[in-house]
């Protein structure tokens, strides 16, 4: 999953927790958002749920949250373009609050 023309993007650290009971994002720790999917850990479909989750609480199209490392670990580095660090961690922290 990768979005083309990354350059003005921000990026945040996921532990994901794939095949949970539902999609949340469950807060910072240590600087780390915690995220669980109820989707599986299988053909990229627990990324996918994560891309679309972390879209929906910063406000912006699907298309623009991306996986740069880690499609294959739980410890994951999530891009999305259009934000700055400090905004996106605004919106994800307004939503957990």
């Amino acid at each position: 999953m990768t979005v083309a023309g990354m350059r003005n993007s921000a990026r945040v650290s996921v532990r994901l927790r794939p095949g949970g009971r539902g999609d949340a994002l469950l807060g910072f720790e240590a600087g780390v958002l915690r995220a669980q999917v109820s989707a599986p850990p299988l053909e990229g479909r627990a990324n996918r749920a994560l891309c679309k989750l972390i879209a929906k609480r910063a406000g912006v199209p699907p298309s623009r949250v991306s996986v740069l490392r880690g499609e294959k670990s739980r410890d994951k580095v999530v891009a999305v373009a259009g934000l700055d660090d400090e905004e996106l961690g605004r919106r994800l922290a307004a939503a957990d609050a």
